[in-house]
């Protein structure tokens, strides 16, 4: 005799459970759309001289459009974050077509394994180097996250995002673009995770 109200309680319960999903898609969805329009689709700021360049590894152009900086007189020193272990200067620049000999005096590597360590071995460098301003060079999908956690990373350094565009990388119409829309969808996960990572950070300290 008690079965059916039970019963009823659990379709309630269900049906609001799937309603909260829904919502949270809803929420989740439009973050995304939101996210995608606020990817940088070209360089605002060419012109304006910074203390050092900042190259990000993992996606092409990075390090071709960071030396192109440096030998056009962006600034005066370039940090190449995220370079595989083993590698070192001569090879990298040689692989690039690059003279060592020329630019020992003014480029250095770190070998950051991921987004978070990119952020706290530049701000070592920074530190190291008296830095004050920062051009950060990386893809333009990656821009939003990197920005995140330089800026909590380095909050006294002025940074100034100039984002490269890999040709595989379709951002106009992105969700018409299988592999483009996994990147973008991608990067808002990772996005989000870190935005939340720092907000119970900022709770807790």
């Amino acid at each position: 005799m008690s079965r059916p109200p039970l019963r009823r309680h659990t379709g309630r319960t269900i049906s609001r459970f799937g309603g909260l999903l829904i919502l949270l898609a809803g929420v989740w969805g439009a973050g995304l759309f939101r996210y995608a329009d606020q990817i940088p689709t070209r360089v605002y700021d060419t012109d304006t001289q910074t203390d050092a360049i900042v190259v990000l590894t993992g996606g092409s152009g990075r390090l071709d459009e960071g030396l192109k900086l440096l030998e056009t007189g962006a600034a005066k020193k370039l940090f190449i974050s995220g370079v595989y272990k083993g590698v070192d200067m001569q090879y990298l620049l040689e692989a690039y077509r690059q003279n060592p000999q020329d630019l020992n005096c003014c480029v250095d590597i770190g070998h950051a394994e991921d987004t978070i360590a990119n952020a706290t071995e530049t701000r070592d460098w920074v530190r190291e180097n008296n830095i004050h301003s920062v051009r950060l060079v990386t893809s333009g999908y990656h821009m939003p996250r990197s920005v995140l956690e330089f800026e909590h990373a380095l909050p006294d350094v002025e940074l100034l995002p100039h984002p490269v565009f890999p040709a595989h990388v379709k951002q106009e119409q992105w969700w018409a673009w299988p592999g483009t829309t996994g990147l973008i969808v991608g990067e808002y996960n990772k996005f989000l995770l870190a935005w939340m990572r720092h907000k119970l950070m900022a709770l807790l300290s």
